[in-house]
């Protein structure tokens, strides 16, 4: 199969005043095209660290990142920004929307940064929105908008520049558990359309929605297993 995340080695320090914080230490991954992972751990693990490294947000201190076929791992900032742009959908717990814009206007962003022109734009946010159920709700502003549909904008935003990877940060952390079964349902089916689907999550519910687990703990992969009980439709 083909990779489209190779890290090896990868270690991450931070340092805090006069202390050292090995926030990773020696992890070693690989993610195949079209899989469904989950990342596990509790706080202080290492796994916001790990999914920063992912998204191309930050650049670890040694070891390798490789991105569908490119180092990213010692890549300056304005070019893993427009590396994070291409290959990379967020969806954050927080939704991270623009108050003051509509749901289409949050979609379109992602393009604008990547020069498509204003009507092509507009016309493939619509399409992403139809996609995540929002046609009604196009000129809605996030406070006019549930929960639940706020992440399905997010989510619309993340899948609008047709990333090879959708990032998800505790994609339901805000949410009530009726909508979070909604979310999650969601992300099934954009997995099943062909996405690599990574979510980073605290619970075990959330993450028995993924085909592989990946648990952390104090920097270091401590299990990495497939999930028995994962049934792709």
């Amino acid at each position: 199969m083909e990779k489209v995340i190779e890290i090896h080695d990868i270690v991450k320090n931070y340092q805090v005043g006069s202390v050292i914080v090995r926030a990773l230490r020696s992890v070693t991954i690989n993610i195949e095209k079209n899989e469904y992972v989950a990342i596990m751990g509790p706080s202080g693990s290492g796994k916001s660290t790990l999914m920063n490294l992912l998204g191309c947000l930050d650049t670890p201190s040694s070891g390798t990142y490789i991105l569908n076929g490119t180092d990213v791992s010692k890549m300056e900032d304005d070019y893993l920004a427009e590396i994070r742009n291409k290959e990379i959908g967020f969806v954050f717990q927080t939704f991270n929307l623009l108050p003051r814009y509509s749901a289409l206007e949050n979609v379109t962003l992602p393009l604008i940064y990547a020069g498509v022109s204003k009507v092509d734009r507009e016309t493939v946010a619509r399409e992403t929105l139809v996609q995540v159920g929002l046609e009604d709700r196009m000129t809605h502003k996030p406070n006019e908008l549930s929960g639940g549909q706020r992440q399905r904008v997010a989510i619309a935003r993340a899948l609008v520049n047709k990333p090879s990877i959708i990032l998800a940060d505790e994609p339901t952390g805000n949410l009530d558990s009726k909508t979070s079964i909604d979310i999650m349902g969601l992300l099934d089916d954009i997995h099943k359309k062909g996405n690599t689907v990574i979510v980073v999550t605290h619970e075990e519910d959330i993450a028995k929605h993924a085909a592989r687990i990946i648990r952390l703990f104090d920097g270091e992969i401590a299990q990495d297993y497939r999930n028995e009980n994962y049934k792709k439709v």
